[in-house]
């Protein structure tokens, strides 16, 4: 699976209508929703706020007033042809006074889309693992050192220290296993 690096946006005009692209890295349905009401806000006198968004398992799209699927469905089929996750494409679109028809729309709606990734860095998602160590206090600044660049989200100091943190796929800290007594895969 891929995502995106960074917020993509693209403009095209077909038939006097102005398509507005923007595709986001989301990780949650309330993080869609929030740029959603930011767009309407932004941009509100449009005639349309079409989108779709792929959050894991979670597919969602809106046609929001177009003909049905003819603008959320093929935004979605991009996304998915890509093989995007954790991605909200949102396509604002003006009316422009020249009735584009099913076929058009659906055109529209997926070139409007596909040229906006097409301007983006596409980048692999890496699996993300958590891991319990426990190591003895004599061994902690070395251990701070070598996980200063990984999320550490929990820490007991009992008998010894007890560390969980946070690694990507192929990211495992190098020289860190000659210092732990113990070793537990959390996720």
């Amino acid at each position: 699976m891929y995502t995106i690096k960074e917020k993509i946006n693209n403009e095209i005009i077909i038939n006097k209508s102005r398509f507005i692209t923007y595709i986001y890295k989301v990780n949650t349905e309330e993080e869609v929703k929030d740029i959603l009401d930011s767009i309407k806000k932004e941009y509100k006198d449009a005639t349309h706020y079409c989108y779709s968004y792929i959050l894991g398992n979670i597919k969602r799209f809106n046609d929001d007033g177009e003909p049905s699927h003819t603008a959320g469905m093929p935004m979605l089929n991009v996304l998915e042809n890509k093989k995007l996750d954790n991605v909200l494409a949102v396509v604002i679109r003006y009316f422009g006074g020249v009735k584009l028809g099913a076929g058009g729309l659906v055109r529209a709606y997926t070139n409007s889309v596909s040229e906006a990734i097409n301007k983006g860095t596409i980048i692999p998602i890496l699996k993300k693992y958590k891991v319990r160590i426990e190591f003895n206090y004599t061994d902690i600044d070395n251990i701070n050192y070598y996980l200063k660049d990984y999320k550490i989200t929990y820490k007991e100091f009992d008998y010894n220290v007890i560390y969980e943190f946070i690694y990507e796929e192929d990211n495992y800290p190098n020289n860190i296993d000659s210092f732990i007594i113990k070793k537990k895969p959390i996720i």
